[in-house]
């Protein structure tokens, strides 16, 4: 494996000539581009001295831990793995360490940061974490299928036509699912997934008024339209797989299409790791006639709890791992195609990535277009796209995500499942006190 300088700015400087004492532990998820990370890491350590100690969990885990350990003060991490849903929310609870070294230090250079993912993890102009990278949400399609099936992908779906393609590539006696969707409780798993759906549909989680909308006819139409969908055309124990099922799945072939993270897209078309990779194909995610597509914006990113004995060594760990030069390391081991995308305005100024990315141009235009001011068809007093953005959506949106998982194992009625969701979340706004 290659390796090639990639100090940065002043931290290091700084920092270098004392760390050969110093470890750094930190949380992460389980994805292909942090396990990439972590097996670049030792070149950090061998420049710095700093040791690292990995602790690598899936997703839901991930979030459990780190917010129990941040909200109690631990101290068990010195960097986390966290989302731009909580970046805000813990910054302004002082629970996040202020990365304004970083956001000063010429050599590491934040202008460069796409304003939609700098935006989302500063407040009132301070910035509280740093992007490994982000993502919206995309169609990936089996062309070949989809040719097979006699239909050609629009240039604007609609999920109408999602619908009828999935049904139409799906193929039991082969094991090919027409669809591959979230179904895994959790409000970042299928509730990111179904969340955008309804924004797409018309449905909101909340009126203006925090009432909780779930007992309204488009969140009806939404959960069988997925539920149905997902019987016709998914696969078998969709309850159970998120992210990384999917993808396995989709890499295997067994998938016509998959509506998910952009981020997917260099995992899909790498051949080294996908059977299909010279047959994918890329499209906007779906919208039901409105212009509102719900395809949500999301960046995993690096915050620094304050608990942190170790804030300068990380903060130096931080700069290497969302830097230019770290991308460069990337690229020179792994290729373009695989650097981590949707953080850095340079990165889609590359003539080497956009020609090694095919999904480089759409991936831009869909973190772009991505609205989480106004998520919805309607006003809302919220903001957050696939989430919503206030401290109790994280127990919140899991629990409701485990009756829609439930609902889609046919363990429950989709009336059943929404009208408990109801309740739970009227309980929960008169608890936060957001209404009577």
């Amino acid at each position: 494996m290659k390796n090639t300088p990639f100090l940065v700015g002043a931290l290091t400087i700084a920092l270098v000539g004392s760390a050969s004492a110093q470890s750094l532990t930190i949380a992460t998820v389980n994805n292909g581009d942090m396990i990439r990370m972590q097996e670049l890491s030792s070149g950090f350590t061998d420049e710095t001295g700093i040791e690292l100690n990995w602790v690598v969990l899936e997703e839901n885990t991930l979030r459990q831990r780190v917010t129990t350990d941040i909200a109690t003060g631990g101290g068990q991490y010195d960097i986390m793995t966290i989302g731009n849903y909580e970046v805000p929310i813990w910054g302004r609870q002082g629970w996040l360490a202020p990365l304004d070294d970083l956001a000063e230090d010429a050599d590491y250079n934040v202008d460069d940061l796409l304003p939609a993912i700098r935006g989302g993890l500063s407040v009132d102009g301070t910035l509280y974490a740093v992007p490994f990278y982000g993502e919206s949400s995309m169609i990936m399609y089996r062309t070949d299928l989809l040719e097979e099936a006699g239909l050609e992908m629009p240039e604007n779906p609609t999920w109408e036509f999602v619908a009828e393609a999935a049904r139409a590539m799906t193929d039991r006696e082969n094991d090919i699912n027409g669809i591959c969707l979230r179904g895994k409780a959790g409000w970042g798993e299928n509730m990111a997934l179904i969340t955008s759906m309804a924004n797409a549909f018309g449905g909101r989680w909340f009126d203006e008024d925090w009432n909780p909308q779930f007992d309204q006819p488009v969140w009806n139409e939404v959960l069988n339209f997925y539920v149905d969908l997902m019987n016709d055309a998914g696969p078998a124990g969709a309850s159970s797989n998120g992210f990384n099922e999917n993808l396995a799945l989709f890499q295997q072939g067994r998938c016509g299409m998959w509506i998910d993270a952009t981020v997917a897209a260099s995992f899909v078309s790498n051949p080294d790791d996908s059977e299909v990779a010279d047959m994918v194909g890329y499209a906007v995610a779906p919208d039901t006639g409105n212009d509102n597509r719900g395809n949500w914006l999301w960046s995993w990113n690096l915050g620094i709890p304050e608990s942190s004995q170790q804030k300068d060594a990380a903060k130096q760990f931080l700069a290497w791992a969302t830097s230019q030069e770290y991308t460069n390391l990337v690229a020179e081991n792994e290729g373009w195609a695989n650097v981590p995308p949707g953080t850095r305005t340079s990165l889609y100024e590359n003539p080497d990535y956009i020609e090694a990315a095919p999904f480089a141009e759409i991936t831009l235009d869909a973190i772009n277009a991505a609205d989480t001011v106004n998520p919805t068809v309607d006003p809302v007093p919220y903001v957050g796209g696939q989430f919503v953005a206030i401290p109790e959506f994280q127990g919140l949106g899991t629990t409701v995500g485990q009756l829609f998982s439930a609902a889609l194992a046919g363990q429950s009625s989709v009336d059943d499942a929404l009208s408990q969701a109801q309740s739970v979340a009227e309980r929960e706004m008169r608890r936060g006190g957001y209404m009577n």
